[in-house]
């Protein structure tokens, strides 16, 4: 069997709105974030999700918990899922961090990770989430960086094509988890 997977990104927070890269820092859902989270929930309800695993970030964290009030499906937080720790960067404008993307690949942020290391820390999490949820449909609510590690290790995506030129968002993407998960290990 397989893992299927929707992915969505947290909703709005106010440092998006401000052009702020929040990276590690908690971060907080705008009003139009509020708004777009309850949208998630009404668009995902009836889905036959098992269950939400949001990063462990206040922003996915709010994300699931408004769209989802009543703890059904159940929320899951995984630290995992965490978008890529810009360390001294931080909290610091999103044009920065764009700029050095493709720098940052396998070179960390001063103080933070690179974004092999996000996809590395995805990578563990869908190594337990193929271990765990085999057959099942799972809502995952993270970040960007997560989203490129999800399409560097489930589609084959390079992650050099995916920070060179991100996809634009959209409502939800899907995923398969191959059943033989494991075998992929290392590929990225």
């Amino acid at each position: 069997m397989a893992v299927e997977i929707i992915y969505e990104t947290h909703s709005t927070t106010t440092d998006n709105e401000a052009g702020i890269a929040t990276g590690w820092l908690p971060g907080r859902l705008s009003q139009q974030g509020r708004r777009q989270a309850r949208e998630l929930g009404e668009r995902r309800r009836t889905g036959g999700i098992a269950a939400v695993f949001t990063s462990d970030l206040r922003r996915a964290v709010e994300t699931g918990r408004i769209a989802f009030p009543d703890g059904r499906p159940p929320l899951h937080q995984d630290s995992r899922l965490r978008e890529c720790d810009y360390g001294e960067l931080n909290g610091g404008p999103v044009h920065l961090i764009a700029a050095q993307r493709v720098r940052r690949i396998d070179e960390p942020f001063p103080g933070g990770q690179s974004y092999r290391q996000v996809v590395a820390a995805t990578d563990s999490f869908l190594h337990d989430l193929a271990r765990h949820w085999d057959g099942r449909r799972i809502l995952l609510i993270a970040h960007s960086a997560n989203r490129w590690a999800l399409d560097c290790l489930l589609t084959g995506a390079p992650l050099h094509d995916l920070l060179q030129d991100p996809p634009g968002w959209r409502p939800g993407w899907n995923y398969t988890l191959p059943a033989d998960w494991p075998a992929h290990a290392g590929e990225y």
